[in-house]
């Protein structure tokens, strides 16, 4: 059986990644994540990606590049995370969430993430630091 797929965005805007905390379940509630859904049957990655952050933040994205690995969820669930450049928008805890934060690549340790999301966002600060804070730049 082949799990399905969780995609989560790490966006970026202004030098800057996206942290939203968790009010559902109650078992997430008050951890923070890098937001995102469900794939449905059909969709592609990046398509669910856009749905998915549309839905819960109100905003219009542009996915970048996967990071590399996945991530276990509940049985059956696995995360992939794409990073993500904001498009238009303003983004709101609409969905889930009912916090979020803007942090610099040297402040994502000031947030209580979910363990699975973690290692992709040790990997999107590093690469918002490495591209001196360019990553995702509105052209």
């Amino acid at each position: 059986m082949t799990d399905r797929v969780v995609v989560a965005g790490a966006l970026y805007d202004g030098g800057r990644l996206l942290a939203a905390r968790r009010s559902a379940p109650v078992e997430l509630a008050g951890r923070w994540e890098l937001p995102g859904g469900k794939l449905e049957p059909g969709e592609l990655p990046q398509e669910a990606l856009v749905r998915e952050l549309r839905e819960e933040l109100g905003v219009e994205t542009e996915p970048l590049e996967r990071i590399p690995g996945e991530w276990p969820l509940k049985p059956g669930y696995v995360l992939h995370v794409w990073t993500a450049r904001l498009v238009s928008g303003e983004p709101r805890p609409l969905e889930d969430h009912d916090a979020l934060r803007w942090l610099g690549p040297d402040e994502t340790d000031t947030v209580d993430w979910l363990d699975q999301d973690r290692p992709a966002v040790a990997e999107a600060a590093r690469l918002l630091r490495e591209s001196g804070g360019r990553a995702g730049r509105r052209p």
